[in-house]
């Protein structure tokens, strides 16, 4: 059981705020590597499955939010090969109607469709997922089980994520990619050139995310994290980014989605409009996929009576 090897395509962004700034932009398109298993979560998945496959489980069980790519993906991925998947679900408030929930929650909704079953815990009692008690009463309740971490991201996460850059791509000088669990850029890191610097951009607030990242990548240099674009933290977006997202797509026909790739793009078009990067660089930016993402901040934008995402 192993998701198929990919190469995603590059494609050169042609984008007015950068038009003759000396420095290339590129994006690599791993929102294309399959229709619902987007992006990293395909990287992260692969090896994950190989290993529910080894230790014969018939059951992923996982964590997010009500809103999360990785729940959606998991979804997917399960019902893709057979298998059997849990969410659970941080926000308990959540299934008080559960069913005017999955209805008018676009991500909980496609899960469902999927086959997934739902927990839904308190926040409170969320912050307790790694606990090994709280496994075991997760255990108890489900039996045995495949457990994947929040947002995918374990050893096996960054194997996969390993295979983003290829041959190929040690032309390009840097390397971009947006930041949620760490498990994608430490994946790149690990597989970088010696003359190539990563730069990830955090979708959320604080400095946590660096000790993450150390526990799994093989060498300390060549990267760093620029924590100055998470637009208020994760899921925060403001009207100057969904207007440069809608304009960006508007110009280049590329969506991006607004928690994790909008925001890294944003970042890396304003580093290079302030001279950041010295001319004749070449970038590389990874697009993460997480698309689905956008039809749930639409329906926030919408009730707050905000442009939306085009």
């Amino acid at each position: 059981m192993l998701l198929e090897n990919k190469n995603s395509r590059i494609q050169q962004i042609h984008f007015s705020e950068i038009e003759n700034s000396g420095v290339s932009l590129f994006i690599k398109r791993e929102d294309e590597l399959h229709p619902f298993i987007s992006g990293n979560k395909y990287r992260k998945l692969k090896y994950n499955l190989a290993e529910a496959a080894k230790q014969q489980k018939s059951t992923l069980l996982t964590f997010g939010g009500a809103y999360s790519n990785h729940i959606a993906a998991t979804a997917a991925a399960g019902f893709s090969y057979n298998l059997k998947t849990i969410g659970i679900i941080r926000g308990d408030e959540l299934a008080n109607n559960l069913a005017e929930t999955v209805q008018n929650n676009p991500t909980l909704k496609f899960a469902s469709e999927h086959n997934m079953q739902f927990e839904f815990v308190s926040r409170e009692a969320y912050r307790e997922k790694t606990t090994p008690e709280f496994i075991k009463k997760l255990k108890e309740k489900f039996g045995d089980f495949y457990l994947v971490p929040e947002g995918g991201t374990n050893n096996f996460a960054v194997k996969g994520c390993e295979e983003i850059l290829t041959l190929g791509d040690e032309k390009y000088d840097i390397i971009c990619c947006a930041v949620g669990t760490g498990g994608t850029i430490s994946g790149i890191i690990n597989s970088l050139n010696r003359h190539q610097k990563a730069i990830g951009f955090p979708a959320l607030k604080g400095d946590f995310l660096q000790h993450e990242i150390n526990n799994y990548i093989l060498k300390s240099e060549n990267w760093s994290l620029n924590t100055n674009y998470h637009f208020g933290g994760y899921a925060k977006v403001s009207e100057e980014l969904i207007t440069f997202i809608n304009k960006f797509k508007s110009e280049t026909k590329i969506p991006l989605d607004p928690v994790y790739t909008g925001k890294m793009m944003f970042g890396i078009v304003d580093l290079i409009k302030n001279d950041f990067f010295k001319k004749g660089t070449k970038i590389l930016a990874i697009h993460t996929g997480g698309l689905q993402g956008i039809d749930g901040m639409n329906l926030f934008l919408k009730k707050k009576n905000l442009a939306q995402i085009a």
